[in-house]
């Protein structure tokens, strides 16, 4: 059976990691926001970004399995 282990979950969180804190050190240098609404705007993005970002990561590497026929390693 097909195992993308934990390769979705931590690209996931790298990207959506350097997205968020980029667009947050932007936000808070352009405008200086309070705090309260720094929460408001990451939270939910990032929640979205990452169940969206890991049903994509991971949906990409079973296909990659499938279509490369990758099995678990055996020794010969």
């Amino acid at each position: 059976m097909f195992d993308p282990g934990d390769g979705p979950a931590v690209f996931g969180i790298l990207i959506v990691g350097a997205i968020v804190a980029g667009l947050a050190l932007w936000v808070e240098f352009t405008w200086s926001p309070p705090t309260w609404l720094h929460l408001v705007l990451w939270i939910p993005l990032i929640c979205g970004l990452s169940l969206g970002v890991l049903r994509l990561a991971k949906s990409a590497l079973l296909v990659l399995q499938y279509k490369h026929k990758a099995g678990e390693g055996r020794l010969s």
